[in-house]
């Protein structure tokens, strides 16, 4: 399996977290923000991002885009293509690893 490969599971995986963790907090209020964890390629890194169900759902329309923490994309898979001051939103661009992503989306 190549690196770009593996970064991009370990995105998927940590969507997949996530997923689980939007179901938890469907019931918040419109506006809040809840813990998400960063979908980042690291497989150490553990660390909250807040969003709001609406950013969250933003992000997950398109299966190659992922909500990372300020610092934490990779160039060599990823083009920030959203910021704010929480999270930045990536897309994967290396063709390898946006085939994984797509194939591994919970929501496909």
């Amino acid at each position: 399996m190549s690196r770009e490969e593996r970064v991009a599971r370990n995105e998927a995986l940590f969507r997949e977290v996530n997923e689980r963790i939007k179901q938890v907090n469907e019931s918040l209020e419109p506006g809040s923000e809840s813990e998400f964890l960063c979908e980042c390629g690291d497989p150490d890194c553990t660390t909250a991002i807040s969003l709001t169900l609406a950013e969250y759902e933003g992000v997950r329309k398109v299966a190659t885009h992922f909500a990372v923490l300020p610092g934490h994309s990779d160039p060599s898979v990823d083009q920030v293509i959203a910021r704010n001051d929480r999270f930045v939103v990536v897309e994967k661009t290396e063709p390898e690893a946006a085939k994984v992503t797509v194939r591994e989306d919970p929501r496909s």
